[in-house]
């Protein structure tokens, strides 16, 4: 199908604004790679880039060894299917998937089997003599990815295709459309803010920020082992947790939580790295553990924590908590506290207002430089 490799990429406005700075990426034929990132991180903007609707400022794009910057979307083999369908309106389903086979001069027989087959592949058949706004949200969707994959193409650039659907339907259109993309094969940008479509479809995501890429990974590699912290925050819901502090002495401390304590040799390679150096200490939500006996003896982060607010989400209940000091030795207002969110079964809900005692293994801990944001090396299998 198409290999394709950005080599130095960049997109500069006329107004100045740096859109994308220096995109380096080796997508490999019939991968399914997800972009994702908050409003105006630049994701659409290399989606564009590739399929030859924005012109590359600088850099190179290659879709198997061959430079194609200068290339049409018609010309690199792309069909694009947009947030917003794209319909025509007064068009059947069956005059829009036709659509483009009809501009190519495609023999009307041939036209029919390509549209009834595409339509049985989205279970769309009973629709084809409707028009789009007799549709529901995710019937339009259907259609919309029908109309690219009629033409066979060996590239499928998707900007985030389910927004404007409902959740459930959001869910049901995931599996569809990775279902399509094992089906024929294509090579396949899909661009979302969504980190749950991201972690669900992608063999590989693209995590990024303010036009820079900050990590390219498989979903397994970036939940276990983010590089810096705003990988760490972006993927996981609830998001991890940060409490910043220093290490002195070999010692974890923190201003905001009174009393957290424990020695950086267990959850960092090298403790003399970090002395003297302001960190943040992290783990995630579902990482804590309420028995203290959840791991050996020295082995734990032991917490004492205040909930204020639950919420039952049937398999699991999400705790809103404060832990470290609200109130100071002379009953006045105290800074050294944080909040924190807690993962638990839900038959371990503990009650609003009362206090709430969890445990972090030390596996489960993370530790990122506060300067630079980059997390601090541990060898270990968080995974275990």
């Amino acid at each position: 199908m198409a290999h394709l490799q950005m080599v130095n990429m960049n997109k500069v406005y006329p107004n100045g604004y740096h859109a994308a700075h220096d995109v380096n990426l080796d997508i490999k034929d019939k991968e399914f790679i997800c972009l994702v990132g908050s409003s105006g991180c630049g994701k659409t903007t290399i989606l564009r880039m590739v399929a030859g609707l924005d012109e590359i400022t600088s850099g190179d794009f290659y879709i198997d060894g061959v430079r194609a910057n200068d290339q049409t979307a018609r010309q690199r083999g792309i069909a694009m299917v947009f947030q917003s369908y794209a319909l025509y309106p007064h068009l059947t389903v069956y005059e829009n998937l036709a659509f483009g086979l009809t501009l190519d001069g495609i023999d009307a027989d041939i036209i029919d089997d390509k549209v009834q087959q595409t339509a049985q592949i989205l279970g769309i058949t009973q629709y084809l003599d409707r028009f789009p706004r007799q549709l529901s949200g995710g019937q339009q969707q259907r259609v919309a990815v029908g109309r690219a994959l009629i033409r066979k193409v060996k590239i499928f650039l998707m900007d985030e295709p389910l927004s404007n659907l409902d959740a459930k339907q959001r869910v049901t259109m995931r599996s569809e459309i990775k279902q399509i993309h094992n089906a024929i094969g294509a090579t396949t940008i899909y661009v979302t803010h969504d980190q749950t479509e991201a972690m669900t479809m992608s063999d590989r995501i693209v995590v990024m920020s303010i036009g820079y890429i900050q990590q390219v990974g498989t979903p397994y590699e970036l939940y276990f082992y983010p590089k810096n912290k705003f990988v760490a925050g972006f993927i996981g819901d609830p998001p991890m947790n940060f409490i910043p502090g220093v290490v002195v002495d070999g010692k974890f401390t923190s201003e905001k939580v009174k009393g957290l304590s424990f020695d950086v040799k267990n959850c960092v390679d090298d403790p003399a790295s970090v002395e003297g150096k302001e960190v943040w200490f992290a783990f995630r939500p579902e990482h804590i553990k309420l028995e203290k006996n959840a791991a050996p003896e020295g082995e734990v982060i032991n917490f004492t924590s205040t909930v204020e607010l639950t919420e039952l989400l049937g398999d699991t209940t999400n705790v809103y908590a404060i832990v470290g000091e609200t109130v100071d030795e002379y009953g006045e207002k105290s800074d050294a506290h944080l909040n924190v969110i807690l993962k638990i079964n839900p038959h371990d809900t503990p009650e609003v207002g009362g206090e709430f005692d969890f445990y972090l293994p030390f596996k489960n801990a993370y530790l990122f430089d506060k300067e630079t944001e980059e997390v601090i090396p541990w060898d270990i299998d968080r995974h275990l």
